[in-house]
């Protein structure tokens, strides 16, 4: 292939042959030149020192050549070489005259530089040849250097545009042949797919080859024209389009791939390489979401609708939701090995309608009071990730609301079981606490529902729950509480407080916790005074320091008491008037912070007479104007006792005191004879007895 040639300078040098003589005296002329150069120069001696340059230059374009037989060199010398240079530098010569310039001359050359004939055909004739070659796969004698250095000679005389229809030309005619020969193919739907991965796979090896082979014609030309694709782009759309023209080949392809999927989802193992290499050529042809991801998708429904219905027959709610969880994984997992990402949030959105928000009401119906009275933490927990994935978590909180109401209606309407209510209801709402703590990700919503609906369930029976838990509380805060540490004590206050918070009625709370307070405080019966102060802190928190003012009261009388009996112990009534053999603690208590109790008289034995007596004297003497009234029923003694197996400590209330002593003095008395003894009302009495006669531990003997 003959190249065109470009016009060029060429220069030729004529060289001349001197004597060795007239070599000789150029050098010396020289060196004498350069000693001349190097030393001062001194007028004295007479040595002058001259500098001559002659010099012409030209400017020559690729359009003249140089003339040769213009150019001349100089070679007179008239330096005497057998003078020595110490003899040079003394002696007197003359200048040395200028050089005459030297001449240039500059010629056009004759014709303009033209292309071969038939240079363009040529040249296609060798890359067509080779694309050729790389369609059917065969050796092509041409080296890829020379095919490229061809398309960049072809671009740089403006046939590029020649150049890229004849190329598209080629591939389109071997893209449609390809194509075409898959119509037919093996019916079987994964060798079929096979096939038009190799095709595929080949299309674009060799969109690579020739792509690489015409870079420039890429870089130029396609760069330079607006409407004109990249040669790889162009591959593409032909591809695209003989694909559309063979509509079974389409056809045939989707369908496998659907079959594929579906067997996959069935439990099979399939080749997911192979799905992979599809569908990416599908994306990359631009027909991903037209061709494949709409019936792909509506098959996607198909299947989980039915198969939705199915599980939702044949299995419990447990069972269901993990197979859920596994189909979302699964469909999770495909969009990461071979589905295009852009299908992940429809396909995920399809699986949840149909094997979740179609059936929720159903699940709830069938599972879900179950699962809570199980306590199936986690199941509870993995059915509300999967409603909330479908903005169902209203009909789940619904769903706990209506459990909570109906579970906790049967805990505190059922009056037989009234001593276990509030260790029930803690035990409910503990466990309701844990599932909203790990099962409900502790939802704000969530806790509210549980606030509402106990709020709503302990208000059942208006004052009743309010007794109960003041009860409970003297219960736990009761002397004799065995095996419960501070810590457990504690917590168990916290926890009553949750309930207390819910009640309505905190002032029938208060009359009951109040009674009971004073009976431990007044009896000596409370575990802990500690406990008792951090109860009332919790209280006065929760409501207010006037909710605790009247509690706080008892609690600074019985320490105000304790002091005004060391003081009456150590005063001068004491020491000389009080009787031998008894010990007496009074309580002083300020009305309106207890309880009201009725006034109960009863005639005292003489030594407790003038106990009471001595002590009122020395209170009003110490604090006048105060009036003391006596509360018989709050008291309570601990006598010594001896019985026929031994002695015994009994510890009793006043009224039980006052009947027991009477026997000191009888060995068999009558109810009236007691109750003329001792003036106590005939209900209190009989009560009195039969707590002595009937109890579990029997003081005195009952006869008919």
């Amino acid at each position: 292939m003959s190249l065109p040639t470009k016009r060029t300078a060429t220069a030729t040098a004529t060289s001349s042959s001197f004597s060795s003589d007239a070599n000789l005296s150029i050098m010396k002329k020289a060196k004498s030149q350069a000693l001349s150069a190097c030393s001062p120069l001194d007028n004295k001696n007479g040595l002058h020192h001259y500098s001559s340059a002659a010099a012409t230059g030209a400017a020559a374009d690729d359009s003249v050549v140089f003339d040769p037989s213009a150019m001349a060199l100089d070679d007179d010398s008239n330096i005497d070489d057998r003078a020595s240079p110490t003899a040079a530098n003394l002696s007197r010569k003359k200048a040395t005259p200028p050089q005459p310039a030297k001449k240039l001359v500059i010629k056009f050359v004759k014709a303009k530089p033209t292309l071969p004939t038939n240079f363009e055909e040529d040249t296609w004739a060798k890359l067509q040849s080779a694309i050729k070659a790389i369609f059917l796969k065969r050796p092509d004698s041409c080296n890829l250097e020379l095919l490229y250095q061809a398309v960049n000679d072809l671009c740089l005389h403006k046939m590029g545009g020649n150049l890229y229809l004849r190329i598209e030309r080629e591939c389109e005619e071997h893209i449609g042949a390809t194509l075409q020969s898959l119509v037919g193919q093996s019916p079987d739907l994964v060798v079929f797919l096979s096939l038009v991965e190799r095709c595929w796979q080949d299309f674009c090896d060799q969109m690579l080859m020739i792509r690489g082979i015409a870079l420039y014609l890429d870089r130029t030309y396609v760069k330079q024209s607006p409407n004109v694709h990249s040669l790889w782009d162009m591959g593409l759309q032909l591809f695209r389009k003989h694909l559309s023209l063979s509509p079974e080949v389409e056809h045939k392809t989707v369908t496998g791939l659907l079959r594929m999927i579906e067997r996959e989802r069935l439990g099979e193992a399939v080749d997911r390489t192979l799905l992979n290499h599809l569908l990416k050529m599908f994306t990359a042809l631009g027909i991903y979401s037209e061709r494949f991801e709409r019936p792909f998708l509506e098959c996607t429904s198909e299947f989980y609708a039915a198969e939705g219905m199915k599980y939702m027959q044949q299995s419990d709610v447990p069972d269901y939701l993990k197979h859920v969880e596994v189909r979302l994984h699964e469909e999770h997992e495909r969009c990461l090995i071979y589905l295009d990402a852009c299908t992940r949030k429809a396909l995920i959105a399809t699986a949840e309608r149909q094997l979740l928000e179609r059936h929720i009401s159903a699940i709830l119906d069938k599972g879900f009071m179950m699962l809570m009275d199980g306590h199936r933490i986690e199941d509870l927990h993995r059915m509300y990730s999967l409603f909330s994935r479908v903005n169902a978590l209203e009909s789940l909180r619904q769903a706990l609301n209506l459990y909570i109401r109906r579970t906790g209606q049967g805990i505190v309407m059922d009056e037989e079981k009234d001593k276990d209510m509030v260790s029930s209801l803690l035990e409910f709402k503990a466990s309701l606490d844990k599932i909203w703590y790990e099962s409900f990700s502790k939802n704000e919503a969530f806790s509210n529902t549980i606030k509402d609906a106990f709020e709503h369930l302990i208000n059942l029976r208006q004052n009743r729950p309010a007794e109960l838990i003041a009860k409970f509380l003297d219960e736990k805060l009761r002397a004799g509480n065995k095996g419960t540490s501070e810590e457990e004590l504690e917590g168990t206050l916290d926890k009553v407080l949750v309930l207390f918070r819910f009640i309505q009625g905190k002032d029938v709370f208060e009359a009951f916790y109040k009674k009971d307070l004073a009976k431990r405080l007044l009896l000596g019966k409370s575990a802990s005074i500690d406990a008792e102060k951090s109860m009332i802190s919790k209280l006065k928190t929760e409501c207010g320091s006037q909710f605790t003012n009247k509690l706080e009261g008892m609690f600074k009388d019985i320490e105000l008491s304790k002091e005004i009996n060391e003081s009456f112990k150590q005063s001068s009534q004491a020491r000389t008037k009080l009787p031998s053999g008894i010990e007496m603690s009074v309580h002083v208590l300020t009305t309106g912070y207890w309880p009201t109790y009725p006034p109960m008289d009863v005639r005292l034995p003489h030594e407790l007479n003038v106990y009471q007596d001595i002590f009122k004297e020395f209170y009003l003497s110490k604090y006048s104007g105060r009036h003391l009234m006596w509360q018989n029923s709050l008291g309570h003694c601990v006598l010594k006792a001896e019985f026929p197996k031994g002695k015994k400590e009994l510890a009793v209330s006043l009224f039980q005191t006052v009947v027991v002593m009477l026997f000191n003095d009888a060995q068999k008395l009558s109810f009236l004879d007691i109750k003329d003894a001792t003036g106590i009302e005939d209900k209190e009495l009989r009560r009195t007895l039969q707590s002595l006669a009937c109890g579990k531990v029997r003081v005195l003997q009952k006869v008919s």
